[in-house]
């Protein structure tokens, strides 16, 4: 069986699924669940993301987003800027025997995560968030797409 990041067995992609819920711990290290670490191999990235959460890259996804991003012209200001956010808050992680990461004062500040964590799968990477900012965010999710769900004309 061929693990490499992006194919696991016989062209299945790698899906990111789940809510993990833990704590960082005094030192600011926090554990990666077994399923998640067995997916992302031993080396994977984690950097800046959206609306104040990190995401989590496996190697082969962080090389295309990376070569997207190493694509970007630099004469043009949006795009360096783009480059210094993503480049300049990232990182290469490997997880410790207790399966833990230590994450950077920068990171925890940007996500701001004090303490509880959640871990969550969005299919080919997952993110981690601040517990307070996550439930914020599932509410106003579970929300919208209860309010639109007719709209997003899925078949489901």
């Amino acid at each position: 069986m061929e693990k490499s990041g992006e194919k696991w067995g016989k062209g299945v992609k790698i899906m990111f699924l789940g809510e993990y819920r833990h704590s960082l711990d005094d030192k600011g290290r926090l554990f990666i669940p077994a399923k998640l670490r067995e997916s992302l191999g031993k080396r994977f990235y984690i950097s800046k993301g959206f609306d104040h959460c990190l995401m989590i890259y496996d190697e082969t996804q962080w090389k295309l987003f990376s070569e997207k991003l190493n694509a970007l012209s630099m004469g043009q200001k949006k795009n360096r800027d783009i480059k210094r956010f993503f480049f300049s808050g990232a990182d290469e992680f490997n997880c410790d025997k207790q399966g833990r990461v230590l994450l950077s004062a920068s990171l925890r500040e940007y996500a701001a995560i004090s303490k509880d964590a959640v871990i969550v799968g969005v299919g080919d990477k997952a993110e981690i968030w601040s517990a307070e900012q996550w439930q914020a965010r599932d509410t106003a999710a579970e929300q919208m797409i209860e309010e639109g769900l007719d709209d997003l004309n899925l078949d489901i």
